[in-house]
């Protein structure tokens, strides 16, 4: 698979719903394979699937943003697979509504080392430019620092706030 085979697109709290099974297995993979998100292994199906509703209540309120990457229709095997996910957290309060978190970069095992982790992190960015959430933070290291991920010559930059809203 190679990244042109994947699409990465937003979902709505319907569409969090109508993939939760893929996401569930997408959690417990990186969770079972020692990715540090939050959660111990072996991660129970019923704690996957409490936090993905979670999620989901979070993108219906407007408070996240999801991104998934998904297996492109045409492509060989696996089409419509959810292979990857980031999301974008919006600061609610009224000081730093212009602020987004990143969180949850995960990609699947049977997906990794072909750029998706780069592809989500690139989109991600390029959700929170929007005009109102300018500053980008993340409380991860970028790129992500494993034994198989190497280093990027430069990380995104943070910027200031647009003064065109642009």
């Amino acid at each position: 698979m190679d990244p042109g085979a994947v699409a990465i697109e937003a979902l709505g709290g319907e569409g969090v719903e109508r993939h939760r099974g893929a996401l569930i297995a997408l959690l417990t993979d990186a969770v079972d394979s020692g990715a540090s998100v939050g959660f111990l292994p072996p991660l129970a199906e019923a704690e996957a699937d409490a936090y993905w509703k979670t999620v989901a209540a979070a993108v219906r309120e407007g408070t996240c943003v999801l991104l998934v990457a998904r297996v492109a229709e045409g492509a060989d095997a696996g089409e419509g697979d959810v292979v990857g996910t980031a999301q974008l957290l919006l600061a609610t309060r009224p000081n730093a509504r212009h602020r987004a978190e990143v969180a949850k970069v995960i990609v699947h095992t049977k997906a990794r080392r072909r750029g998706l982790g780069r592809a989500l992190m690139l989109a991600v960015e390029d959700r929170a430019r929007r005009p109102s959430h300018s500053i980008p933070r993340s409380d991860t290291a970028w790129p992500a620092r494993s034994p198989h991920t190497p280093r990027a010559p430069t990380a995104p930059s943070i910027r200031a706030p647009s003064t065109t809203g642009c």
